[in-house]
């Protein structure tokens, strides 16, 4: 949370990058199947992370990231032996830097979840569009990628929709309990994208050796077992429906997983990527009848400039390739 070198990933979550650096993907050629493979992956993980919101109030986030990786985990290794591709796609020549990986990433995903607790999903969905922007700074800083102005000035452009999205729970004139507690769940998710960037620039790292199927299945084994440090901060006995809704997280996890590597299977990345956004618009539908979440002004327009930042970054990565490309076929020799 999709080449591409620092475009957004999903903020719900937020594996994308490497699904658009799968190796063994054939030549896209189904660019609708492709869309559509997309648009059902954001449905998949913004219902997820409303599963995940209507338990927050009696399952600890820990809790939630066990059942979310645990049960993603039997979905991929389905998929994996349908495609034919159990005995090949998890070997891995970095273990180490999965663990590292899983680290950052169950860092950022118990991060996310505990804010789901404090803040309407619209908002938790904006905040978490920091990320992508935060992957192009961390990019530069630890994998020395060239950043130009272009990039830069979306980048701070992009900061400042979440800045805006952010400010109104951070300004706490008093000691209103809920203003205290919506300004900490706030920070929560602000945490939540900055390790959901770090993770993406260990992905970064990974897919030059490794397949996408070893880097999810890697993530959510990691995740799984990390989540069970947790267990002495107050792990609960869920209610039977909490159960179910859990267990579905983690089935809805494995399913969204799938549709989006699929995505980029069927259709450039350049073509699908923008439809992240997309994931606003079902988090305002679900938000508000679910949740009875009626989204401010500020916030809309702090996620307006979010997604104008990112779909700007994108579009550039995109006439970058094609240069690119261009000028890989005038060096070639010809005849």
């Amino acid at each position: 949370m999709t080449g591409m070198q620092s475009l957004p990933l999903d903020p719900r979550r937020k594996e994308w990058f490497a699904c658009s650096m799968t190796m063994d993907l054939s030549p896209p050629g189904r660019p609708l199947r492709g869309i559509a493979y997309k648009l059902g992956s954001v449905l998949v993980f913004i219902v997820m992370a409303a599963l995940i919101k209507s338990t927050a109030d009696h399952v600890p986030a820990g809790q939630a990231v066990f059942f979310r990786s645990a049960f993603a985990i039997p979905v991929i290794l389905v998929w994996l032996v349908l495609r034919h591709e159990l005995a090949t796609g998890l070997r891995t020549r970095q273990p180490l830097g999965h663990v590292w990986r899983g680290m950052v990433g169950t860092t950022a995903m118990g991060l996310g979840f505990a804010g789901l607790g404090y803040l309407p999903l619209p908002e938790v969905t904006a905040i978490g569009y920091a990320a992508p922007l935060l992957t192009v700074i961390f990019a530069a800083m630890f994998l020395g990628e060239d950043v130009r102005l272009f990039r830069i000035s979306a980048v701070v452009m992009g900061m400042i929709g979440v800045l805006i999205v952010v400010a109104p729970r951070l300004s706490i004139i008093s000691d209103d309990a809920a203003g205290i507690a919506e300004a900490f769940g706030a920070m929560l998710v602000l945490g939540g994208a900055v390790f959901a960037a770090l993770a993406q620039v260990f992905v970064r790292k990974l897919v030059t050796t490794e397949k996408t199927a070893a880097i999810v299945f890697y993530f959510s084994l990691t995740a799984t077992l990390l989540s069970l440090v947790t267990v002495p901060f107050g792990w609960v006995w869920p209610t039977p429906a909490e159960t179910v809704t859990l267990i579905g997280t983690g089935l809805l996890g494995g399913v969204g997983q799938i549709l989006l590597t699929s995505s980029y299977r069927e259709a450039d990345a350049s073509l699908v990527a923008p439809f992240d956004y997309a994931s606003m618009l079902f988090a305002l539908l679900i938000g508000y009848g679910v949740f009875g979440e009626v989204p401010s002004w500020t916030m809309l327009a702090g996620a307006a400039i979010v997604v104008a930042a990112g779909i700007l970054i994108i579009w550039r990565e995109s006439r970058l390739g094609l240069e690119r490309a261009g000028q890989r076929k005038a060096m070639t020799p010809q005849g």
